[in-house]
């Protein structure tokens, strides 16, 4: 067997693994073109993300795409907890003060005690932070841009569809 721990462990099978499934019978077969798909979506994340990191420097912008992910969040709306914060962009706790701990060294955000819980910390960008998107926003449309040209919306859209289908079953199981 593969795999029966998580899902997500189950997308490191290598490609030498794929090629030789098929030589040790039905068994092993069961699933391998959704491991495919799974490493496909994987390959294509990462690949995103490369790209988005590789168009920030070229754009100035020292920051790791996780980084990213918290400032671009904190956008969207400031002043939310560190576990609002945490849950948005999809990473635990100890993760996310790494992250928040390096984008206060850069000055671009600071956390400020919630009034009510002193336990808790809220997260607000500084002004650097905030002027920091006019920097960032144009270096991610030419990643997107370039992929919504190649590909075309009209795709997009139909990968969008199948990828929230996909998501729903992983979900569910």
């Amino acid at each position: 067997m593969f795999c029966n721990i998580k899902l997500v462990h189950c997308f490191t099978i290598s490609q030498e693994l794929y090629n030789f499934a098929p030589a040790i019978g039905r068994f092993y077969m069961e699933g391998i073109e959704a491991r495919k798909l799974a490493l496909d979506v994987i390959r294509t994340r990462r690949a995103f993300k490369l790209a988005v990191c590789k168009s920030l420097r070229q754009h100035g912008v020292s920051l790791t795409f996780e980084m990213l992910q918290v400032v671009n969040s904190l956008w969207q709306e400031e002043g939310v907890s560190q576990q609002t914060l945490a849950e948005r962009i999809s990473k635990n706790k100890a993760s996310l003060t790494a992250l928040i701990n390096n984008l206060e060294k850069k000055g671009y955000i600071y956390r400020k005690p919630c009034e009510s819980d002193r336990r808790n910390k809220h997260v607000f960008l500084t002004e650097e932070g905030r002027m920091l998107k006019d920097t960032v926003l144009p270096a991610i449309d030419d990643v997107y841009g370039f992929v919504e040209r190649e590909i075309g919306i009209e795709n997009i859209k139909i990968y969008q569809n199948l990828l929230m289908r996909l998501y729903g079953i992983v979900e569910s199981y």
